[in-house]
C-alpha cells in the first residue's frame, strides 16, 4: 500500500505507533494520503492535504492507486463538506458520518454520489450552498462550532484546537492554510490594525517568549472567534483577547494576516 484515503469520520493521527501515543492532528474523512511505511496494524502515513505526517490505524484506510492519488491532487477533484454534520451510506447500505471539513471525491451533486478509491458512497442529504464570499463562508463555518469543545489535536465539531478551527472553516471555503498555528502566520499578508481587518482574517497572539501560540478568526474589528477552552466570541482590541467572563486580558495580540486577499 502506497496510496490510501481516509474511510472514517475522525481518524487520530498518532506520533508514535501506539493508542497511548499522543494525537497531533486529525485525519478528516475522504483526506487521501502518502503511505510511508506500514507496521503491523499502523500506518506512517503523511496528508496530502497539509503535508502532516503521523501514524494512524490502517484499517481506516482504503487503498488507492497512484494514478487515483494524483487526480485528486488536481484543482476540484474534491468537494469539502460545509455541514457540520452530515451522513452517507455505501453499496451495503452501511451507515458513515460526516463531520464539516470531510472531502468527498468525485462528488456528483445531482445524485449525491461520490466515492473513495473504487468504493461508492451517496450522502443522506443535500449540502447547504456556500455563499458567493470566501470571507462570509469562513465566517458562518466558524460560527457553526461556537461552544465546541477545546481539544489538543482536534479538527472536528466535538473537540477541536485553535488552528484546527482556522484550518478547517478555511478548507470548506476552499482557501488552504497549513494547520499548525506557527506556520498558518506566515500564509498571508500582515495587517497594520485593527480596524483595517475584514471577517474571516486571522488574528495571531504570543506568550512572553515571543512564540505564537494561538489564533482566532476575525469577525469585526472588536470581535474575534477562537477554541480557547471551548469555541467562544471574544471581544479584541490592540492589547489582544479580553475575556468578560474572567474580567482580564487572556491572549496578547501579535500579528494580523490577510489570507483570503
Amino acid at each position: 500500500m502506497k496510496y490510501a484515503i481516509a474511510c472514517s469520520a475522525v481518524i487520530p493521527l498518532r506520533q508514535e505507533a501506539s493508542e497511548k501515543s499522543e494525537m497531533l492532528t486529525q485525519i478528516m474523512f475522504g483526506e487521501h494520503v502518502e503511505v510511508l511505511k506500514l507496521a503491523e496494524n499502523w500506518a506512517n502515513i503523511r496528508n496530502a492535504y497539509d503535508g502532516y505526517s503521523g501514524w494512524i490505524d490502517k484499517k481506516t484506510l482504503v487503498e488507492i492507486s497512484e494514478k487515483q492519488f494524483n487526480k485528486l491532487n488536481k484543482p476540484k477533484a474534491v468537494f469539502v463538506l460545509p455541514d457540520l454534520l452530515s451522513y452517507a451510506i455505501d453499496e451495503n447500505n452501511s451507515s458513515y458520518i460526516l463531520p464539516a471539513g470531510s472531502s468527498l471525491p468525485h462528488y456528483n451533486s445531482k445524485n449525491l454520489s461520490f466515492s473513495l478509491g473504487d468504493k461508492k458512497f451517496i450522502l443522506k442529504q443535500s449540502p447547504q450552498k456556500l455563499k458567493k464570499s470566501s470571507r462570509e463562508n469562513i465566517c458562518n463555518s466558524a460560527l457553526a462550532f461556537l461552544n465546541s469543545a477545546y481539544l489538543w489535536g482536534g479538527k472536528n465539531p466535538f473537540g477541536i484546537d485553535c488552528s484546527g478551527l482556522s484550518q478547517i472553516v478555511y478548507k470548506i471555503a476552499g482557501v488552504r492554510i497549513p494547520r499548525d498555528t506557527g506556520k498558518q502566520v506566515s500564509a498571508g499578508v500582515p495587517i497594520s490594525f485593527l480596524f483595517e481587518t475584514k471577517p474571516g482574517d486571522l488574528a495571531f497572539f504570543d506568550n512572553d517568549e515571543r512564540n505564537i501560540v494561538h489564533v482566532g478568526i476575525i469577525l469585526s474589528p472588536d470581535k474575534i472567534i477562537h477554541a480557547s477552552g471551548k469555541v467562544r466570541i471574544d471581544t479584541i482590541d490592540h492589547q489582544g483577547i479580553y475575556n468578560s467572563e474572567l474580567q482580564r486580558y487572556t491572549h496578547k495580540l501579535r500579528v494580523l494576516i490577510n489570507v483570503v486577499g
